[in-house]
């Protein structure tokens, strides 16, 4: 289910509403601050970037800088770790399961954008959630594309590129990434 106003998982629309718009502004918003305090007042996770998620488990940390989205869409089990310079474009939901560290640099996308020019030049995209589950490790600088599902225990390694989902306790690596 999506949180956002205007888009059906799945479906096609614009992501050039003046709403959208307003929301990616204070999805910045947030993570300029978070990514601005002093690390020690900030503690987890900066205040208004907490405020901003679908849901902050217990015990979860997020480094500094951070780049979402929207951030609505983002739901978090307890104890989740991401590391410096994650970006998460939750336009549909994004699922990380308890436990689940993302190391630095780490992309997960959800927009996938119209294939047709013209249509792209509209600002068509469809979202398509992405689910990690439990004690997942996600290495640095891999990408998780659109609609993907990685299971319980997985591990990605550093620099893959995950189109398909990936079964639980799998590793995966490579561009794109299969299992080893």
């Amino acid at each position: 289910m999506n949180a956002l106003p205007g888009i059906e998982d799945g479906r096609w629309y614009s992501c050039r509403t003046e709403a959208l718009g307003r929301l990616r502004d204070d999805a910045r918003a947030a993570c300029h601050q978070h990514a601005t305090m002093d690390p020690a007042a900030r503690g987890a996770c900066g205040p208004r970037l907490q405020a901003l998620m679908g849901r902050f488990g217990e015990g979860c940390f997020i480094e500094a800088p951070l780049h979402l989205a929207y951030g609505s869409n983002l739901h978090l089990g307890n104890d989740v770790y991401l590391n410096a310079f994650c970006t998460l474009l939750d336009t549909a939901r994004i699922d990380i399961g308890a436990g689940t560290m993302l190391g630095p640099g780490v992309h997960i996308y959800c927009a996938d954008h119209h294939h047709e020019v013209a249509k792209r030049r509209e600002g068509l995209e469809r979202a398509l959630p992405v689910s990690l589950g439990r004690d997942v490790w996600i290495g640095g600088h891999a990408t998780i594309l659109p609609g993907v599902r990685i299971g319980d225990g997985a591990i990605v390694a550093a620099g893959a590129v995950v189109r398909h989902d990936v079964p639980a306790g799998a590793k995966v690596a490579g561009v794109p990434a299969r299992v080893i």
